[in-house]
């Protein structure tokens, strides 16, 4: 099963210059809860901005060069990558944008955080058709721990 995770502002802005542009304990604590056990897969830039593996992860960076990540698998295409894995195994697409627009038509499940504010950046969401999408979980908060703002995390399986 191929999941995507990831948090995106109203205007569908991601990050920018390979960062985050929001620091939501929530959302963060989310991810690892979400991710550990499971295989995550990510872009060369999104382990860049990371700067290690994730740990009690299996990690596989897409990358077109031949370059080498320590702790890490590597994979020349998102089908590479999900290929190294059981298909009844719960694979994580976690960045960046190229990878997200990749894994989007392959993608079972979402786990989206929307982060209820536009924001300046560099890298978007792809376009997310919902009519394709069935909810089955929603978490509204209306600020963080120490994020002043609301968020909600939705999660969305294919129909």
């Amino acid at each position: 099963m191929i999941s995507i995770i990831v948090a995106i502002a109203e205007n569908g802005v991601i990050g920018d210059k390979n960062a985050l542009l929001w620091n939501i304990k929530e959302d963060m604590r989310r991810f690892r809860t979400t991710t550990t056990g499971h295989p995550v897969i990510m872009g060369r830039k999104t382990y860049e901005s990371i700067g290690r593996p994730l740990p009690k992860r299996t990690n596989v960076v897409i990358t077109r060069g031949d370059s080498e990540f320590e702790g890490c698998l590597v994979a020349h295409s998102i089908e590479e990558a999900v290929k190294m894995f059981s298909p009844d195994e719960e694979v994580f697409i976690i960045g960046g944008a190229q990878i997200y627009k990749q894994a989007l038509p392959l993608a079972d499940k979402l786990y989206l955080t929307v982060v209820h504010r536009s924001y300046e950046g560099d890298t978007s969401f792809p376009e997310i058709d919902y009519s394709e999408w069935q909810e089955v979980a929603r978490e509204e908060f209306e600020r963080g721990e120490e994020y002043d703002g609301a968020f909600t995390f939705i999660d969305l399986e294919r129909k």
